[in-house]
């Protein structure tokens, strides 16, 4: 077994849970009152905001340093 299987195996849920969360935000459509916008949640699935558009919320995360990740 390679080292970084070890080490993965080696993770707690918590420690899981919290791995990338400064790292990476997620970025899904959502409908808002009829209207399709664009929800960021942390990389531990704690939501942040909802954008109206696409573009501004992949902007938000870059602006953050963040990697932003598209969830369909």
């Amino acid at each position: 077994m390679n080292t970084s299987q070890t080490h993965r195996a080696q993770l707690s849920t918590k420690d899981f849970a919290a791995f990338g969360v400064d790292l990476v935000a997620y970025i899904k459509p959502v409908t808002v009152k009829g209207a399709t916008s664009y929800a960021i949640h942390a990389a531990d699935g704690t939501p942040l905001t909802i954008l109206h558009e696409r573009d501004a919320a992949y902007a938000t995360v870059r602006q953050h340093e963040m990697e932003p990740v598209s969830v369909h």
